[in-house]
């Protein structure tokens, strides 16, 4: 009972902090959960919730960096691989060798190998609190990228050589050559078992639905429990690296997912929401367990009388610059080596101590510090333990402050909520939304959908070219190209409208047909009137469809179904007669190549229409699946471009209208 009320209270506060961090947007989202951890540890005394280093990887490391191995861009992965293995692996030996002496200088109490343990359980970063930072503040995206890469991999370095300094320490021995081995096996075998496993598991989802399970939440939990499942396996199997195996293994299934058309439209929204709560979540309490643990870790340190306070913040103080100033170092010599070896820019001291900065402390430290055992063998305390607790914390907090405080000074276009900083203008936001929905959609291409996919693409390739930025007098005549357009595309509709109404009068005609001919002319000329750009969209995308509301869901009896596919030849020759209009219309009009275009359109309108039933209902369920990943991802960018402070609220609720307006004309029928 005590554990679910401490885990409750927790979630309730990762929830306060975050509204905290909404109207306190220049303090990063961990700090504050940090201050709600210690703040709860110096109010309830009896709650402890202590977690052993291998559990911790286990249920919030694996998950964390899986997700970031499927998501981080492998064309910045691999063109950043020199600088990003270098501060994964070289600079985490030397910010051990090096700190660890620097550490061992400044306290002599504290052994060489205690010292080593301390310098190398203080390498990895934690880029959970950077990408906090960075919503306010626009970091280089280099920088970015550099801080993210080094994190997949600077766990295990860290972990690696954190153990064989603790076991030093412990037993007095260390040997160099099996540290190195042990360090190369763990990280080679769990990259190998990472890719196996990774690719098992795709194959295995694969399969299941060859036999016929298509349940979405099955497989959705199924790719959930994956980072758990191969972290497991590889450290209990093989003892490798679990930290490295999910990294790869997130690589491998975005590969794989990119080059199949296995993941279906409504799974990868349902998985992309329930990885939304789950990294919500982790990364929160995260912190919180972090602030959580550092009154016990630092009290022993403060309650001891042989040490004063300030000296031992001074020593906090001392390290936290020694552990970034080897990290500035490093980095600006690095850049200095890629700038002789392969003519990169030259190397500049303000992006040195910007990527410096980035090289935030976090939650790994903690971990890893707090399972440093109490007793050597022959029974002696193990040295300086309470010491190290202490200065870990310390320079854990040292290193978010520091980041918080110095970041906005040097970044850039610095925005916080209420300022309007550098602001991108909303023809620009417009723009990189439907740039982004292009983007996903290509990312989402297979060959099996990709008619559907290539043709949902040009209808947000035509909105993106329509704001264009261009010239005074280009604006002029592209407005009144619009104009001109929208004229044509009414009389068009016009012209159908007549077609249908002459049909009804001599022929007769189905009356729920009738209205459904209606409707559609309703809203088409709705849209042409109220919003130019969604005119081709309504044209295109919206002529055939209102005939697949009365199939959809319900089973059609033969003389019904002779009905619909009556109206839906009647349909095919109103095309027809206001196609005739426009020929004729083109002649006298003085601009044919506007009436032309809207000839085009109406032509490719007729030949969709003549598509096979079957074909054109099989493309029309891809291009919905595909707009509702378009529309979450869309979305999810208006909130990043926000949270990272390119837009202003007014902005942010613009675009969305924005959005909205979109999905009202391309999904009405599902809302009906």
């Amino acid at each position: 009972m005590d554990l679910l009320m401490t885990i409750l209270l927790l979630l309730v506060c990762l929830l306060i902090s975050n509204i905290i961090s909404h109207y306190i947007p220049y303090i990063p989202a961990a700090l504050i959960q940090i201050a709600f951890g210690i703040i709860i540890a110096l109010i309830f005394r009896d709650i402890s919730l202590e977690i052993e280093t291998e559990w911790f990887l286990l249920l919030f490391v694996a998950p964390l960096l899986y997700n970031d191995g499927r998501h981080f861009p492998r064309e910045e992965l691999w063109s950043m691989k020199a600088p990003i293995f270098g501060n994964a692996i070289v600079l985490v030996l030397l910010t051990t060798i090096g700190g660890g002496y620097l550490i061992h200088l400044i306290i002599p109490e504290m052994p060489l190998a205690a010292s080593f343990a301390l310098a190398a359980i203080l390498s990895p970063t934690d880029p959970v609190a950077v990408n906090g930072i960075a919503k306010r503040i626009h970091i280089p995206e280099k920088v970015l990228n550099l801080v993210r890469g080094e994190s997949l991999i600077n766990d295990a370095s860290g972990l690696v050589a954190f153990n064989y300094a603790v076991i030093a320490v412990v037993t007095g021995y260390f040997s160099l050559q099996e540290a190195i081995f042990d360090f190369t096996y763990k990280f080679l075998a769990g990259a190998a078992l990472g890719l196996i496993l990774g690719l098992l598991i795709t194959w295995v989802r694969f399969i299941l639905r060859k036999q016929g399970i298509h349940d979405v939440t099955f497989h959705s939990l199924l790719q959930i429990m994956a980072p758990f499942i191969i972290f497991i396996i590889t450290e209990e199997l093989l003892h490798a690296s679990g930290v490295i195996a999910v990294v790869v293994a997130g690589i491998a299934h975005s590969l794989v997912h990119e080059r199949t058309d296995a993941l279906l439209a409504e799974e990868q929204v349902l998985t992309e929401n329930i990885w939304t709560i789950v990294l919500f979540v982790l990364n929160g309490i995260v912190f919180l367990l972090l602030g959580l643990n550092i009154p016990t870790s630092m009290r022993e340190s403060v309650e001891n009388p042989n040490i004063g306070n300030w000296l031992i913040i001074g020593y906090v103080i001392a390290i936290g610059f020694i552990i970034l100033g080897i990290r500035f170092v490093w980095t600006y010599f690095f850049s200095y080596y890629e700038y002789q070896r392969k003519k990169f820019s030259a190397p500049n001291l303000k992006t040195s101590l910007i990527t410096s900065l980035t090289g935030v402390r976090g939650a790994v430290t903690m971990a890893g510090v707090l399972s440093i055992p109490h007793i050597v063998i022959g029974g002696k305390d193990f040295p300086e333990r309470s010491l190290i607790l202490f200065i870990a914390a310390g320079v854990i907090l040292f290193t978010l402050i520091a980041a918080t405080v110095i970041l906005p000074l040097l970044s850039k276009g610095q925005s916080v909520e209420g300022e309007t900083l550098n602001l991108i203008d909303l023809r620009e936001a417009k723009r990189r939304i439907l740039l982004k929905a292009i983007k996903k959609i290509r990312d989402k291409v297979t060959v099996e959908n990709e008619a559907a996919a290539y043709e949902l693409m040009d209808e947000y390739k035509f909105m993106f070219h329509q704001i264009q930025p261009k010239s005074a007098s280009a604006e002029q005549d592209t407005s009144f190209y619009q104009k001109k357009i929208t004229e044509i595309r009414l009389l068009a509709l016009k012209a159908e409208r007549r077609y249908i109404l002459n049909v009804k009068d001599k022929s007769g005609m189905d009356e729920e047909v009738f209205e459904a001919f209606e409707k559609s002319f309703d809203r088409r000329e709705e849209a042409l009137s109220k919003n130019v750009r969604s005119g081709t969209m309504y044209l295109i995308g919206r002529v055939i469809r209102e005939w697949n509301r009365f199939r959809g869901g319900r089973k059609v009896d033969e003389p019904r179904l002779a009905q619909l596919n009556l109206g839906k030849a009647i349909h095919l020759r109103a095309l027809q007669a206001a196609l005739e209009f426009l020929k004729n219309y083109a002649e006298n009009h003085e601009r044919a190549g506007i009436v032309n275009a809207v000839i085009l359109d109406y032509k490719q309108s007729i030949a969709r229409l003549k598509r096979p039933s079957a074909r054109f209902e099989k493309s029309e369920k891809q291009k919905e699946e595909l707009r509702l990943m378009v529309m979450d991802g869309v979305r999810s960018e208006i909130h990043n471009m926000y949270e990272s402070g390119d837009i202003s609220r007014e902005q942010a609720k613009e675009l969305r209208r924005f959005i909205n307006h979109i999905e009202s004309i391309t999904l009405h029928e599902h809302t009906e």
